[in-house]
């Protein structure tokens, strides 16, 4: 007989029956981001893994606003959603060479949402091949490497891709005066102004 060993699994099983809390808002409260696999902060959200993970590297996406749906998000937490999405898709390429990607949000209970009062986005990778016989008739997922290990190479590989992203300087605002400012110089420097002499 052979033997699955899977202990993070045991976690699940025993809070199946526990009150429920957002996970999402308790763990970015505590500080403790390799505890709590959380990958990146942003200005207006943040990366983390899933604990119970349908395939390696499946990272979600939240904002740290505690709102249940995206039109409840303001506009820049939905605009951070995004880039944030983004920045895990270059990580995750870059780390473990996915073939494709699954991504998604479930709104409401009926939808599949396991945390449903805070809204959040899934990033799972994928690889030809990675559904086989133990999902379909044992309703066990088989994920080749430990959490841990995972955290430790996608932690580093959203510092390195950080580091190297061109930073971008937001243009000076031109202003009316500022215009009329540009204008006055443009003459003085730029072109000659003729001045008619006066009639006889």
């Amino acid at each position: 007989m052979n033997v699955l060993w899977a202990p993070w699994r045991m976690a699940y099983v025993q809070n199946t029956r526990k009150a429920a809390r957002c996970i999402f808002c308790a763990k970015i409260r505590e500080r403790r981001d390799a505890t709590n696999l959380v990958l990146h902060r942003g200005t207006h959200g943040f990366v983390i893994m899933n604990l119970f993970p349908y395939n390696s590297g499946h990272l979600m996406v939240a904002p740290y606003a505690h709102v249940d749906s995206l039109e409840s998000l303001p506009p820049e937490s939905a605009l951070e959603l995004i880039t944030l999405t983004n920045l895990s898709l270059r990580v995750l390429r870059a780390e473990i060479g996915p073939e494709g990607f699954n991504l998604g949000i479930n709104l409401g209970r009926v939808s599949g949402a396991g945390i449903e009062a805070h809204v959040h986005l899934h990033i799972v990778p994928r690889w030809n091949g990675d559904t086989n016989f133990m999902p379909l008739f044992a309703e066990t997922r088989v994920i080749p490497e430990h959490l841990l290990a995972t955290y430790r190479k996608l932690r580093a590989r959203f510092r390195m891709v950080l580091a190297h992203r061109p930073a971008t300087r937001a243009k000076p605002a031109v202003g009316p005066r500022t215009q009329a400012g540009q204008a006055s110089r443009k003459g003085r420097t730029g072109t000659t102004t003729r001045r008619s002499k006066p009639g006889l």
